[in-house]
């Protein structure tokens, strides 16, 4: 489309009703965190996350979050989602299935702050 270089990366966003790529990456990340939790794909689950089994607040897959010293260990996928997976509100979620877990997440609004954790807001 001709004249889309003059506008800035948001405007064009809006302009073709687009996403910002951090909200694609955080919206497949928490896909993928499904499938690997729920045995979707042949990864082990344990290799990858531990369930919190102490915790009762918001859903029940509930995730550990290890803590770590080290800023790297935050850029691996396995620490980066689950803060996102964590926040998913339990009368919002549909754990059933995938189809259903994937359909609830497209009605909600997903938000990434700039130090990569991510907020969920405006879940219909």
């Amino acid at each position: 489309m001709k004249g889309l270089s003059e506008l800035s990366y948001d405007d064009r966003l809006k302009l073709l009703n687009l996403e910002r790529l951090e909200i694609c990456r955080l919206r497949f990340n928490l896909l993928s965190c499904y499938k690997i939790i729920f045995g979707l794909v042949h990864i082990d689950r344990e290799a990858f996350f531990k369930l919190c089994t102490s915790c009762t607040r918001r859903h029940p897959y509930k995730l550990f979050k290890h803590h770590s010293r080290i800023s790297v260990r935050s850029n691996f996928f396995a620490e980066r989602v689950i803060n996102a997976w964590n926040g998913l509100p339990a009368d919002h979620r549909d754990f059933s299935s995938f189809p259903k877990f994937k359909r609830s997440l497209q009605h909600c609004v997903l938000t990434a702050t700039v130090v990569n954790d991510a907020l969920l807001h405006d879940c219909n």
